[in-house]
């Protein structure tokens, strides 16, 4: 069946689960810009935590609302940098970072002007790391609902309740913080290499 879920930035663990899992993969590109989603953060875990990533975006003199295809990011803010900081300082004792740096640095430092592209290369970067080769389609027009799909875009959604089990996985700073559930799939990919995509492919999903 198919899947139809929002693009967001460096999907959690829970989204790529969902996309490795999907028999089919519909991106959605025509539904209304929704703020404070994970369209435009992610969160990373920390020596001090969770620490949440936030994408600037530009915002609009019209009226009505914005399509998430035409949300553009406000690069004069430097966050590409502070971003690519904040991970490196996060992960680069985690025992897979130096194997996937090469792979994840150009998003740092390639200037994007539109989300939506950026979140299709995040997407990209994570199937090539996890060296799957997964095709997608887009969306042509805004359906409400779906009869003869998985919805799961409601997964883009920041305030969601977070029902599915995170099975624990080693982490960098789980000694001193504890197992974090519900990051970015570069933690559990900068963690466990290789064994990431078992691990998200066995994931029970009960959605």
């Amino acid at each position: 069946m198919t899947c139809v879920l929002n693009p967001t930035y460096f999907p959690d663990i829970v989204t790529t689960a969902a996309m490795l899992q999907a028999e089919q993969l519909t991106i959605e590109v025509c539904d209304n810009y929704q703020k404070q989603s994970f369209r435009n953060r992610m969160y990373i875990a920390t020596a001090n935590g969770q620490l949440l990533l936030n994408i600037p975006i530009k915002h609009t003199k019209t009226q009505g609302h914005k399509k998430t295809a035409e949300a553009q990011i406000e690069n004069n803010f430097l966050w590409q940098r502070q971003h690519w900081r904040s991970i490196v300082i996060a992960y680069r004792t985690s025992p897979f970072f130096e194997f996937y740096e090469d792979d994840l640095y150009p998003i740092f430092h390639t200037e994007y002007q539109s989300l939506l592209e950026l979140n299709k290369a995040t997407m990209d970067c994570i199937f090539e790391m996890l060296d799957v080769d997964i095709e997608y389609t887009e969306t042509e027009v805004y359906q409400a609902e779906y009869s003869d799909a998985l919805d799961y875009r409601f997964l883009a959604n920041a305030k969601r309740k977070n029902r599915i089990s995170i099975p624990e996985y080693r982490q960098v700073f789980a000694e001193e913080n504890g197992f974090t559930p519900h990051l970015t799939v570069l933690d559990l990919i900068f963690n466990l290499g290789p064994e990431a995509l078992p691990y998200l492919q066995n994931l029970e999903l009960k959605l």
